[in-house]
């Protein structure tokens, strides 16, 4: 089997020759690889299983103030302090509701996606391969009001968060649109709803104020034949069921530290593909290289019989991560 086919087939809920894997990391976790190993086309060693491609434009550096970057909306974010990969937002656009409504997102940077989908194609083998709509509604929302803000927004004025979501659904399905005149197999939509225990905003607000837009937003990937795939960290228990049935087909990230193995596993058989699994929270930063193996060995014999498993670090791998421990699940890995 091509890695192509063992990922299909493990989103089909078959059992392929061996689990479909995949780790990404953070720059400072793959400097560490490379320099750990001597090779700089570590990358290419480890045998992925996926590609990627991002429709969300790099991060500009802001003149004058060091470690801080621009968006494409506008957004700064100050990578100086203890998060040098996603850091924390400068300062907030839209801190009053009815700021929403004269709102406007940045226009889809058509030229740009193309590109980038091209390199995609080719370059991505016989791997399987996405693009990624990152910070695609709740999260965009955040960036652009404030937390606290776009929560208290939305039970004080859910006009105007429907307005700013409507207009950010439409911007991402632009995005959809033009990604899937490409032979991708798949749109990931990144958009964080969970804690640790239980969802930022809720059930009820998600049901009510989010669900909706993803079920358009789905719809767009899924009217063309192609998976989708959404990253959420965090405890989603409470609406698996629900994007199972608005047409989800992989679930990225999977945290083990949340979710119990075998329960999960029974409950969504032939239902939903599960991604990650393990943990960057509690494992791979604190145990020693012998139990990540194991770890990694359990982890597929239980979520990996019968398909519905691609096996993958809950994260991207952070600098905290010891390489031996990369060596030792990417041993596991291989050793199938």
């Amino acid at each position: 089997m091509t890695n192509r086919e063992r990922v299909i087939t493990a989103i089909k809920h078959k059992q392929p020759d061996k689990t479909p894997h995949n780790v990404f990391f953070t720059g400072e976790m793959l400097n560490k690889m490379i320099r750990h190993t001597g090779n700089k086309d570590y990358m290419s060693t480890i045998n992925n299983h996926i590609i990627k491609a991002s429709a969300r434009k790099p991060q500009i550096p802001v003149v004058g103030k060091a470690e801080h970057f621009s968006d494409e909306f506008g957004v700064v974010w100050n990578k100086s302090g203890a998060d040098k990969d996603i850091g924390v937002v400068l300062e907030y656009t839209l801190t009053d509701a009815d700021m929403i409504f004269d709102y406007d997102p940045p226009p889809v940077d058509e030229a740009f996606i193309h590109e980038q989908c091209k390199n995609l194609m080719a370059t991505k083998g016989d791997d399987f391969s996405y693009v990624s709509i990152g910070f695609t509604l709740f999260e965009r929302a955040w960036s652009l009001c404030g937390m606290e803000n776009l929560l208290g927004f939305m039970l004080t004025d859910p006009d105007a968060v429907n307005a700013l979501f409507s207009k950010l659904t439409e911007r991402n399905i632009k995005q959809a649109e033009i990604i899937l005149e490409y032979d991708v197999d798949a749109i990931l939509y990144g958009d964080d709803w969970g804690q640790q225990r239980g969802m930022i905003m809720g059930p009820p607000l998600w049901r009510k104020m989010i669900k909706p837009y993803f079920i358009k937003m789905f719809d767009a990937v899924k009217s063309k034949g192609k998976y989708v795939l959404h990253h959420s960290c965090g405890d989603l228990r409470e609406i698996a069921d629900e994007l199972i049935d608005i047409g989800l087909d992989v679930y990225q990230t999977f945290q083990p530290e949340i979710y119990d193995l075998t329960e999960y596993k029974e409950k969504f058989r032939n239902k939903l593909t599960i991604w990650g699994a393990l943990s960057t929270q509690v494992d791979l930063p604190y145990k020693t290289p012998d139990e990540i193996y194991e770890i990694t060995k359990n982890t597929i014999n239980i979520l990996g019989e019968g398909g519905g498993y691609i096996a993958s670090p809950t994260h991207e791998v952070p600098g905290d991560v010891p390489a031996e421990n990369i060596d030792a699940m990417i041993k596991a890995f291989f050793e199938q």
